[in-house]
């Protein structure tokens, strides 16, 4: 019987073969092959393990690299045909899918929503996770002792989901987080909190900015306190990385799961490039 940790690695071999291959990505029955499974089974084990199919996951990767080009200043028309959309408006659907739920799902605060929640161990210690079918919607450190704390913090931000605890699949999210892999983000929030939990994601690893930057960033210079404020609910640590965002004065500020946490995070993240560099 192919074990768990099997199931891991299959999936992680799957994964980068997707990442190598998303312009032209193969029928997930051919991936299956190489895995030795049938393509019923491997799809069961990719979706379960990753949260969506073979297929949405491949979107994800269009979905981001459709978003640098359009950064970039290229048009709808141009990003559609180079990445093999079929209009514009598929583009459109992409990007709802994967990066934000629309405003009748934020309003309800997921309700309904069946996420999958768990533990698991990480290097900045113990993790607790929120993923559906559509994606990660929240990423929480806690330590010893607090599980209950972390999960009802959790809980209050989307009181109307529905709940079942895996937390084998919640230590191959993290796995996946912290091995440098791709995952969906669903993201439950406002508009200018989306905005905001967007512009953090541009701030690369051993990079620090400020609230005031951010602000700036997203073209709204007097807004630095509700900024702050949609910073500080970010509901997804690490992945969006909120702990790179200092003082105007560079100081480490409030961090929702500790400012130890925040400071070993800024350490790690600045040895490792250190180390990486041919300095």
């Amino acid at each position: 019987m192919t074990t768990t940790i099997t199931h891991y690695e299959i999936v992680k071999n799957a994964l980068a073969h997707l990442g190598d291959k998303w312009q032209n990505p193969p029928h997930y029955s051919i991936l299956a092959a190489h895995a030795g499974m049938d393509a019923h089974h491997f799809h069961k084990v990719f979706t379960r393990w990753v949260g969506l199919s073979p297929k949405r996951y491949t979107d994800t990767l269009i979905q981001h690299s459709a978003h640098q080009d359009l950064q970039q200043g290229a048009s709808l028309e141009e990003v559609s045909f180079t990445h093999g959309l079929s209009a514009p408006s598929r583009l459109h659907d992409l990007c709802i899918r994967h990066v934000a739920l629309s405003p009748g799902e934020i309003k309800a605060r997921a309700k309904g929503i069946e996420f999958v929640w768990g533990t698991s161990q990480t290097p900045f210690g113990h993790a607790l996770s929120l993923s559906s079918l559509r994606g990660l919607s929240a990423y929480a450190f806690f330590d010893a002792g607090q599980e209950d704390s972390a999960f009802n913090d959790l809980h209050a931000r989307f009181p109307h989901a529905n709940y079942q605890r895996d937390d084998t699949q919640s230590q191959a999210v993290s796995d996946i987080i912290f091995s440098g892999g791709i995952l969906p983000l669903a993201l439950y929030g406002t508009p200018f909190q989306l905005q905001v939990w967007k512009a953090l994601l541009e701030v690369k690893p051993a990079q620090i900015s400020t609230y005031s930057a951010i602000a700036t960033h997203i073209s709204r210079p007097k807004a630095v306190r509700a900024v702050g404020a949609a910073i500080g609910a970010n509901p997804i640590s690490w992945v969006i990385p909120c702990h790179r965002i200092l003082s105007a004065d560079r100081r480490l500020t409030g961090y929702h799961w500790g400012i130890d946490r925040k400071r070993t995070m800024l350490s790690f993240e600045h040895a490792r490039a250190f180390a990486s560099s041919d300095i």
